[in-house]
């Protein structure tokens, strides 16, 4: 490198600190705009500037119901005291009514046996007394029950799609007969 160039090279390092030191000590247009603040003070407009002390006296007769434990030392305070257990009460749940009673759209109006008793037949009449209709045991009546036992007195009959049962009494012929 040449004397010529290495002096070039000096100036131009040189206008480049001075610039630089021109734009960073130069001082900047946002710190010459203070505010003052006293321009802008306004007081409060307060009736009464006397010291409430009955608010005063309130915040000082305040205690502390929290937990009192001392923040200096290490160990934790001892557990409160465990609640009373509340003894719930046995309220019996409620009883299941189950389903409807079964309506038997027949009345149980005779029985006839063979002479040994071992096949009987019973009669049922409809609710309007329209049609009778004879079964035996085992037999279906109305298309929708069995008839599980006779005596001389009942019918136990049984639904045949929910199995419930239901049992008619003889019924005594009036004098229409």
């Amino acid at each position: 490198m040449s004397r010529r160039s290495q002096m070039i090279a000096l100036v131009v390092l040189l206008a480049i600190l001075g610039v630089t030191l021109y734009f960073r000590l130069r001082p900047s247009d946002d710190t010459t705009r203070t505010t003052s603040a006293g321009g802008l003070f306004t007081p409060i407009n307060v009736d009464n500037p006397a010291l409430r002390l009955d608010v005063l006296q309130r915040f000082l007769n305040l205690q502390y119901k929290g937990v009192h434990r001392n923040i200096f030392v290490a160990t934790l305070p001892p557990p409160p005291p465990p609640p009373t257990p509340v003894t719930p009460v046995n309220t019996a749940p409620p009883v299941p009514s189950g389903p409807p009673p079964l309506n038997v759209e027949a009345k149980y109006f005779g029985f006839a046996s063979d002479s040994r008793g071992s096949h009987r037949r019973a009669f049922f009449a409809t609710s309007n007394n329209e049609e009778v209709f004879v079964a035996g045991e085992g037999d279906t009546l109305l298309g929708r029950f069995r008839v599980v036992r006779l005596t001389a007195t009942t019918a136990d009959l049984e639904e045949v799609s929910s199995g419930r049962r239901a049992t008619l009494t003889l019924e005594e012929a009036g004098p229409n007969g």
